[in-house]
């Protein structure tokens, strides 16, 4: 944990440092950069879970008590996208240009608002569900972390209705489902594709949200093989658990390649000048081009030729190989997006280790709140015969 604490304030530490006496504008671009991917990592690996009992998969399990654990980061992400409108005059070049009668959509107080409100919406929802989860699951088994105890002597003083606890718990995930897709496909709008308020795809909302299943089923499959490997749990995934979240992953691989290919060939189809300037600028002229294909290699084409493989999907270290390669495509693939909007004629890709300190500062965020999660609720981590809890058979 101390380790956790410590890369949170190495990072954040030279975030402060660089934004007042260095390059603000390049700490505050970074900040969003890393704010958008490790929020959407916690948001993607909480979907699995509601994603799992909505259509009653019992073979999640373990892997649905693992993906649960990244709720745990869903109030900093909330306190984060507080933190980020200090530094709007360096991440919305909009403020700074004339824009042709978008200002109704495209003004601070009204983003700031409705952004807020869809983030504080969809983290509300999960926690929600994970409550009504958490009843089934510590009722089950016991509860020893403290936070845990406190939640069962509540439910044992105050005995709730089991039937109405599975029915609601259905309904929140099934709403869950929905606030992601809807939310983050505002937040693409709002803090992505409005960086070139001047350029639009229909398929920007889609595109982010099925990003952001990618990189959570994969940093679920990280989380999960590195616990199953280690011995200090009693953790265990069956390898044909493994071999479904891989498959599942390998799906999520095509599906947003899929999405891109669909926004690049329409666009290119089209060929008109307001829309193609987008996509030249970030996948075929210097220096953008080189990233381009680096994240294409490294989020497409060598998952999906490795990933054929059956064999490959059941083996936990390799898994943790890929799945940590291709999230740090996507990690690029977010910088692609951005960096363009901010380093206009660019003759190098304006990347470093400003960007890669801040990304370590909220990699101990996340981590932090997933390991106090685990401290609260540490029976998750024990081994058990039962495939998932008896309430999502019915």
């Amino acid at each position: 944990m101390k380790i956790f604490y410590g890369l949170t304030a190495a990072g954040f530490l030279i975030f402060i440092t660089v934004a007042l006496v260095g390059n603000p504008a390049r700490a505050w671009q970074a900040y969003l950069l890393n704010f958008l991917f490790f929020s959407a990592i916690a948001q993607g690996a909480v979907l699995f879970s509601a994603l799992m009992h909505t259509v009653k998969a019992r073979w999640s399990g373990p892997l649905a008590d693992v993906a649960e654990s990244f709720a745990a980061f869903f109030p900093v992400s909330l306190v984060l996208f507080v933190i980020l409108f200090i530094g709007n005059q360096h991440v919305f070049p909009w403020l700074h240009e004339d824009l042709h009668g978008k200002e109704v959509w495209l003004n601070l107080p009204f983003m700031f608002g409705r952004d807020l409100a869809g983030l504080g919406l969809l983290y509300g929802i999960g926690l929600a569900f994970l409550y009504h989860r958490l009843y089934f699951t510590l009722t089950a088994r016991g509860a020893s972390g403290p936070f845990g105890r406190w939640l069962l002597a509540r439910w044992e003083n105050h005995p709730p209705d089991e039937d109405r606890m599975a029915g609601r718990m259905t309904v929140f995930g099934i709403l869950y489902l929905l606030a992601f897709a809807l939310v983050l496909s505002l937040i693409g709008y709002d803090l992505v594709m409005a960086t070139d308020p001047h350029w639009y795809s229909t398929l920007f909302g889609a595109y982010t949200f099925v990003k952001a299943v990618y990189i959570g089923f994969g940093a679920l499959i990280v989380l999960s093989a590195l616990l199953h490997l280690s011995d200090r749990n009693g953790y265990c995934v069956e390898e044909s658990q493994f071999h479904d979240i891989g498959k599942l992953f390998f799906a999520f691989c095509l599906v947003w390649a899929d999405f891109f290919y669909a926004q690049f060939v329409v666009i290119w189809y089209g060929n008109i000048p307001e829309e193609t300037a987008y996509i030249i600028e970030r996948t075929m002229a210097a220096p953008w081009n080189v990233l381009a294909w680096t994240v294409f290699i490294g989020c497409f084409l060598a998952p999906f030729l490795i990933l054929i493989n059956q064999r490959i999907k059941t083996m936990p270290r390799a898994m943790i190989v890929i799945c940590t390669a291709t999230m740090t495509g996507i990690w690029l693939e977010h910088y692609l997006l951005l960096g363009p909007s901010f380093h206009h004629h660019a003759r190098s890709i304006p990347l470093g280790w400003v960007e890669a300190a801040v990304a370590v500062g909220f990699f101990g965020l996340l981590a932090a709140a997933v390991t106090k999660y685990f401290q609260q609720f540490p029976e998750l981590l024990q081994g058990r015969k039962v495939e998932t809890l008896e309430v999502e058979a019915g």
